[in-house]
């Protein structure tokens, strides 16, 4: 029996399409010379102020790896924490001009970005990888996630 070639190989060849796309992302955000989860807490941020928790939680991370990624923000000028007024155990986080100013230049390089990743597909085609990406399900601990 003959052995699959890597582009038989579904797995394999979304590893190193995810690879060359993932250096290609990191390029764009480059721009501002921010890592990805920091450039992803920005664009949570985005949307308005939110407590530490809730953050957290909407970026699905453990509360101290965002500890260190909001020290990083802060530390840039691009984010800033405060205690919440009503309840002081709280902390409530918010980006700043400079962090907005940062995620536009980070928008417009990866829009750049994207375009010349998925520009050979339609509208309706990126939609389509985008919903079965979705469906994509990665479980470290080797379970079962893609079962109904």
């Amino acid at each position: 029996m003959a052995a699959a070639l890597p582009n038989d190989r579904l797995g394999f060849l979304l590893s190193f399409r995810g690879e060359l796309t993932g250096a290609r992302i990191r390029a764009a955000l480059g721009v501002a010379g921010l890592h990805p989860r920091s450039v992803m807490t920005l664009m949570q941020l985005a949307s308005g102020a939110t407590s530490q928790r809730d953050l957290a939680a909407a970026m699905e991370i453990d509360p101290s790896q965002l500890v260190a990624i909001l020290n990083e923000l802060e530390g840039q000028g691009l984010a800033e924490r405060r205690r919440d007024p009503a309840d002081r155990r709280r902390h409530i986080v918010e980006i700043t001009e400079t962090g907005a100013a940062a995620l536009e230049r980070v928008d417009t390089a990866v829009n750049a970005a994207e375009r010349e990743l998925f520009g050979g597909l339609t509208d309706a085609e990126q939609a389509l990888l985008r919903s079965l990406l979705d469906r994509v399900v990665v479980d470290p601990t080797g379970h079962d996630c893609g079962a109904e």
